[in-house]
This record gives structure tokens, C-alpha cells and sequence, in this order.
């Protein structure tokens, strides 16, 4: 048998592939960023056809690093930022429009109509999220009233729509020439379209946005073997066996296959997943109701999720937005130079408010100014803005599962921060912990496509492989957590109602 996986990790920022070996480690990497396409004021945009040129290109960067060819890789997994929507035609391959990224507002009017009288939640019963711009059918229906000809191209069964795993496989396998048009159902979940007792789409909500149910792509497990590398490719005849999207994949690299067992990644936003087992748990707290992950024909796998718009970008906005650092590693030798954030708070609103809030209409501020703040202060409260979110959403995930959570799994990019890792920890009241391997995403997407083949044998030797690198334990006194966190929420207060009905949002 061929001796490793290949993970795609499309993100955000970046596409990337990762090579691993059979204990879990990292043996090659590739990686390249595309542009972030901001044509108004809450619009964010990408390009697929950009996206589709750099995941080939990644993959030759890691497979010549490691000198490795296709008959050395025993499968691929996909892992994918999850609620950024592509339509495409299927008989020319090309795109009608840049994909609409996931942090995008400009679908708020649609959420409105869609949300009648009855409300936000009217579809929550049976997809277990709220109507809002951060879900893909949306994004969907604004493409189909807003570009030429694209209605009457969908309603002609010309036009495909997927989540950016599904345009990355259908491409792989083949595009006009027989690609495979799928998803898996923790990408399905995240569209608004899936009912989430039976994995199947919801026809009557599809029929409320005006999608044509031959846009959709065919929804299956998150590992399987879903097609095959076609052409002369670099992955020619490999089986593509898994898909997750990002957040799913990394707790499923975190190995948190236990009901109560909660990973948080700090990447672009920040999103923490709380494993409820076959039980799908109604959320109270403004937390996500989502699919875990399903292993073939095993029962599906269902989570609590707390999604935050805004926490690395915020770092990104502030290196290239505003020229205060040059290189992210900065932020925290600028936060260093401070002990505390000197009364300044940062709530970055960039695309409204996520869980537990769930406010399009807030925006970005920086309150608490004075005299005395500086630029390291400014620094500090970036940082720190990722910790009191999460600490958020913590305590609406505890209200939810009934559960106090112990330790809370790391991972992503800024994990890398100690300044901030050890302000988590303060703010949480638990310990924090950090894997020897931190990019659980796309460990999660490749243990996904192996299992499906046999390279691995199940979830045991994932769970095997995990391993403790750094741990962050609190040193805060509980009255100094409680005024951080009392100023915070003040702090959030100022965001509110900032949109009005008359600006395009």
C-alpha cells in the first residue's frame, strides 16, 4: 500500500497540502494565498478559478518537497472553509461569479424576506442554524437575482452550486468531463439547505430561496471514496475519500470523539465545537446546531458550534489595513511591551457580531480610549478580543450541554501566541491545551480519507497518534476575570444598531 495522505486544506486566506505519514506527522507542505476581493463595504469575495489553480499548484509544491509521486499517496482528503458559496456552469466549468466568502454581509436584505413575520429562527427546527448572511444558500440566491442570465441557466439545470470542497473535487475528478458533483454533510449543514435528522436536502426551503434541487450536489458520508484523480493530473487514479469542512476536520484531528470533548481553532474567525454524540441538541444560547462528522455507514456524529467572523483577520486587517505591524508575529511582541490592555477594548464587528449574538447590524469598535493607551495597548486588546469571544461562547456552550467543560483542545495559527494562549486560559478558568501537531484541520481531512481506505483503521489510531505539546493553565484571581469580562460585554453594547435600514449592508 502506498505509504502516505494527502490533505487539501482550502482556506480563507490560503490553499494548502500537507502530506502525512501513518503516525500523523507532517512530511511536506505547500501553500499559497489568494487574493481577497473586497468590491463594497461588507462584501468579500474569491476567486475559484484562482483557488482551483493554486490547490494544483500546492499539491506539486508539497509532492516534489517530500519527492513523492501519486502512486505514493494512498488518498486525498478535502477540508475546506465552509460556507463560502460557488455556482458554476456545468457545461463550460466556469464560475458566473467570484465565490461570496462566508464573512460576507451582503445578503442580509434576502435573510429579511426569507425570515418573513416569523423570524430569524424560521428554518431552525430543521437545519439547527439561524437565517443569516454567514450560511451559503443565501449567497446562492443573491448570485441568481443578481447576475445576468443566471436564473434562467439554474432553472435550465445548467448551474451547479456547492461549498468550495465541492467545486475543488468536482474540478479533481474531472469538471465538464464527468467530475463528481458532492458534498459531505458537515458541509451540507452549513448551507441552510439540510435537514439535519436525515442528511437529505430540505425541498421546501429550497423552494422558499428559489433554488433549483438540480443546483444542489449529492450529499454522502465524510469518508468514503467519492471519485478518483482524473486526467494526467498530479493525483491521477487516487481515490478522494474524504471531506470536512475545516472546522469539523479539526476536531476530528483533535481527536474529540467523546460526548462533552471541545476543540477551539484560532484561524481567520474562531470556532469552538463541542462533540454531542447521535443526540442533536437545540441550541438556547445562539450556538449552532451542525454535523460533527459521519464515517461511512456509521451514525452520524452531531456538535454544538460557536462561530466567531473575526480574530486572526483582525491581525491581518491591522498589518495591512492600518500598517501598524508588518508581520503577524508582531501583534504579540507589541502586546508583550504591555502588561495589561490599559482599559481598551477592540470588538472587531467586521461582518456583524456571530454566536452568541447573532447581530448583522453591529460593526467594529475600539472603546475605552485615553490618553495614556498606546500602540502596545491597541495590540493587547486585539489579541485579546479573540479570548473574549471565546469566553462567549464558552459560557453558552456550557448552557446549552449542561456540561462545565474541563480543558479545552487548541489549534489553528494564532495558538502559536503564548501571550494570548495564556490570556485564554486566564479568561476561561481552564487549562488550555496544544497538540504536537497543530494543523488539526487538515489531520482531520487526511485520518477522514484514510480511514475510508484502510490506511488507517478507525478513530483508535487517531486517538493514538494525538500527542499533548504545551499546556496554559490560569493564574488570573476570579475578580479580576469578572471586571475584564463585565467591560467586555459593555464594550460589545457600543457596536449595536450601527447599520441602518437605508445603507447597503
Amino acid at each position: 500500500m502506498a505509504d502516505y495522505v494527502l490533505a487539501i486544506d482550502q482556506g480563507t486566506t490560503s490553499s494548502r497540502a500537507i502530506i502525512f505519514n501513518h503516525s500523523g506527522q507532517i512530511v511536506a507542505t505547500g501553500q499559497k494565498e489568494h487574493e481577497q476581493i473586497f468590491p463594497k463595504a461588507g462584501w468579500v469575495e474569491h476567486d475559484p478559478e484562482e483557488i482551483w489553480t493554486n490547490v494544483r499548484d500546492v499539491v506539486g509544491q508539497a509532492l516534489g518537497r517530500a519527492s513523492l509521486q501519486a502512486k505514493d499517496i494512498a488518498a486525498v482528503g478535502i477540508t475546506n472553509q465552509r460556507e463560502t458559496a460557488v455556482v458554476w456552469d456545468r457545461t463550460t466549468g466556469k464560475p458566473v461569479y467570484n465565490a461570496i466568502v462566508w464573512q460576507d454581509t451582503r445578503t442580509q436584505k434576502i435573510c429579511d424576506r426569507l425570515a418573513g413575520d416569523v423570524g430569524a429562527d424560521i428554518y431552525k427546527a430543521k437545519v439547527g442554524l439561524p437565517l443569516a448572511t454567514y450560511f451559503a444558500g443565501p449567497k446562492v440566491v443573491w448570485i441568481l437575482e443578481n447576475v445576468d442570465g443566471a436564473r434562467e441557466k439554474a432553472e435550465a439545470g445548467d448551474l451547479l452550486m456547492g461549498t468550495v470542497d465541492t467545486w475543488v473535487l468536482w474540478n479533481m475528478t474531472g469538471g465538464v468531463d464527468g467530475g463528481v458533483h458532492v458534498t459531505d454533510v458537515t458541509n451540507a449543514s452549513r448551507t441552510l439547505l439540510m435537514n439535519l435528522d436525515t442528511l437529505s436536502w430540505n425541498e421546501d426551503i429550497a423552494a422558499d430561496m428559489g433554488i433549483p434541487l438540480s443546483m444542489l450536489p449529492e450529499i454522502r458520508s465524510s469518508s468514503e471514496v467519492y471519485g478518483k484523480g482524473r486526467g494526467t493530473g498530479l493525483l491521477a487514479d487516487v481515490p478522494i475519500a474524504g471531506i470536512l469542512g475545516d472546522q469539523q476536520a479539526a476536531t476530528f484531528g483533535q481527536a474529540c470523539f467523546e460526548v462533552g470533548m471541545a476543540k477551539n481553532t484560532y484561524g481567520t474567525g474562531n470556532f469552538m465545537l463541542l462533540n454531542t454524540g447521535t443526540e442533536i441538541v437545540p441550541s438556547e444560547n445562539g450556538l449552532l446546531t451542525t454535523v460533527c462528522y459521519k464515517i461511512g455507514d456509521q451514525p452520524t456524529v452531531y456538535a454544538l458550534e460557536g462561530s466567531i467572523a473575526v480574530s486572526g483577520s483582525l491581525v491581518q486587517w491591522l498589518r495591512d489595513n492600518l500598517k501598524v505591524i508588518s508581520s503577524a508575529p508582531e501583534i504579540e511582541t507589541l502586546a508583550a511591551t504591555v502588561e495589561d490592555n490599559g482599559g481598551a477594548y477592540f470588538v472587531p464587528a467586521f461582518s456583524g457580531l456571530f454566536a452568541p449574538h447573532w447581530r448583522s447590524d453591529a460593526r467594529g469598535a475600539l472603546v475605552g480610549l485615553t490618553r495614556y493607551v498606546n500602540i502596545g495597548h491597541i495590540a493587547r486588546a486585539a489579541l485579546e478580543a479573540t479570548a473574549f469571544q471565546t469566553a462567549e461562547v464558552l459560557e453558552a456552550m456550557n448552557a446549552d450541554s449542561g456540561v462545565n467543560l474541563t480543558e479545552l483542545k487548541v489549534d489553528g495559527g494564532m495558538v502559536a501566541n503564548d501571550v494570548l494562549m495564556q490570556f485564554q486560559a486566564d479568561l476561561l478558568g481552564v487549562d488550555v491545551v496544544r497538540p504536537q501537531v497543530a494543523e488539526t484541520t487538515a489531520l482531520g481531512a487526511a485520518y477522514a480519507a484514510g480511514i475510508a481506505v484502510g490506511y488507517w483503521e478507525g478513530e483508535q489510531d487517531v486517538i493514538d497518534n494525538w500527542a499533548e505539546d504545551k499546556r496554559w493553565t490560569p493564574s488570573m484571581d476570579e475578580a479580576e476575570r469578572d471586571r475584564l469580562l463585565r467591560n467586555w460585554k459593555k464594550a460589545v453594547t457600543k457596536t449595536l444598531d450601527w447599520v441602518d435600514d437605508d445603507v447597503e449592508q
